[in-house]
Formats: C-alpha cells, sequence, structure tokens
C-alpha cells in the first residue's frame, strides 16, 4: 500500500517541509507517503469562497488514485488515539488498496470530496494551521506504523 497526502496549500514553511521530509523518510518502508500540494482557489475582496472550495475540491479529487481508500481530515470527524490510529493503518493495509489523505482549504472539503470519502479522521478539537496538519498525520503515521513493527518509537 502506498498513501498520498493531498493538501490544499502550496509553499510550506521550511520547517513544516522538512519536519514532514523527515517523518515520510522514516515510513519509506511502512509506508510509502507523497505529498501532493493543490494550488487555493482564488479568494478576497469580490470572490465567491463557495467557487474557491468547489474548484480546490475538483482538483483535490483529480490527484486522487484510482480507486485508493480515500479518508478527509476534518475537525468533525472520528478522532483516534495512537493505538486506535494503529488499528485503522492495519485495517487500511487489509484493503489492498492505496490510501488518500486529503487535507481540505481554508473553508474545509468541497462537497464533492466529502462524498467520495469513506471515513473522516479528526485530528482533535484544536483548530490546526493546514501546513501543520500535514506534519502532525505524517509523525502519527509514522508512530502509527511503528507500533505495528513492534518498533520502540511509541512509548505509552
Amino acid at each position: 500500500m502506498k498513501a498520498k497526502l493531498v493538501a490544499v496549500g502550496e509553499g510550506a514553511p521550511a520547517w513544516v517541509a522538512e519536519g514532514f521530509a523527515e517523518y515520510r523518510k522514516r515510513l519509506s518502508h511502512w509506508l510509502p507517503l507523497e505529498l501532493i500540494e493543490i494550488a487555493p482557489g482564488l479568494r478576497g475582496k469580490g470572490r465567491d469562497a463557495a467557487r474557491a472550495t468547489s474548484d480546490e475540491g475538483a482538483r483535490v479529487l483529480a490527484a486522487v488514485p484510482k480507486q485508493a481508500h480515500i479518508v478527509t481530515l476534518d475537525g468533525r470527524g472520528r478522532p483516534h488515539s495512537s493505538e486506535q490510529l494503529a488499528q485503522r493503518l492495519e485495517h487500511w493495509r487489509g484493503l489492498g488498496r492505496d490510501l488518500a489523505l486529503l487535507v481540505g482549504g481554508p473553508e474545509g472539503h468541497a462537497e464533492a470530496v466529502s462524498a467520495a470519502a469513506s471515513e473522516s479522521w479528526s485530528l482533535g478539537p484544536l483548530t490546526l494551521p493546514h501546513m501543520l496538519v500535514r506534519l502532525v498525520v505524517a509523525e502519527q503515521l509514522y508512530r502509527a506504523a511503528s507500533m505495528l513493527a513492534n518498533h520502540p518509537y511509541h512509548r505509552a
């Protein structure tokens, strides 16, 4: 199984990009993870935010591999402890399909994206900057994969 993190937004700060790259490297032999950045829709004075979200959604769905299991990152989704996420990762592996984790733009996911998703994952009740979500997701996937491999990274 391969995973793609499809995220609206471009040009992460260096510290986010470096952190993501570190966890992506650590994950590489357990779960290859690719980041696909989607240009945000145009927003601002005189622009329709709903249209921007819809345009983003179309580009996000176009980036999802065919037959991938789609999981949206959404504050209204289901939260998982690290142990529960390891169980979800084991389940996702058992599906025999690639995994697509989707991060929306400022207004969240387009309706079409939410409709295409098999499930939704919440990182918790805090509102996180979307760039930081990338790093948290990569670290948590690494933690879950290391737990499944009986690697000592997770010490709870």
